[in-house]
């Protein structure tokens, strides 16, 4: 992972704050979350969370997620922000994804940008390193960090073991 500084960090805040418009039209009843997916300075795909197309009657946001089986790996009702964004650049740019960075935030209670905790999806990892993102990006406390898409699987998988 690397932090970045300078006019690189100022241009992935810019992104983040377009991930975060993004976010705004998420409907998920738990957090509203968004990605861009960016290649060569360009946005190449965009996502939110929400319940898949056509089930925005099919929530399951309120229900705990201890009540779930433990087989159920995904305990949400929600397409994440993540898969949504690799879904819209596989549609329109497919061709761009090797190589891009996704960019990933969460809003607050008060539809701000919350920073980031450590990476923790794993089906979001995995979805990035088969279409060949090379980096996911996150907010963190202590600024802006990329980490190498193998990495952030591991991590993830490690979450919160480490």
């Amino acid at each position: 992972m690397n932090y970045l500084s300078g006019d690189k960090e100022k241009k992935a805040l810019e992104y983040i704050a377009k991930a975060a418009e993004i976010a705004s039209d998420a409907t998920c009843e738990r957090a509203k979350c968004g990605s861009v997916i960016v290649k060569s300075g360009e946005i190449i795909g965009v996502g939110f969370n929400s319940p898949p197309r056509n089930l925005e009657n099919q929530r399951r946001c309120s229900r705990p997620k201890d009540s779930y089986h433990k087989k159920v790996t995904d305990k949400t009702c929600c397409v994440h922000a993540e898969q949504r964004a690799i879904m819209d650049a596989l549609r329109r740019n497919s061709d761009k994804l090797p190589g891009s960075r996704l960019y990933f935030v969460r809003l607050d209670g008060g539809g701000k940008p919350s920073r980031a905790g450590e990476p923790y999806c794993t089906i979001c990892s995995k979805m990035a390193l088969d279409v060949g993102i090379s980096e996911f990006v996150l907010w963190h406390e202590k600024g802006v960090c990329v980490y190498n898409t193998e990495e952030y699987n591991t991590l993830s998988y490690l979450y919160p073991y480490k």
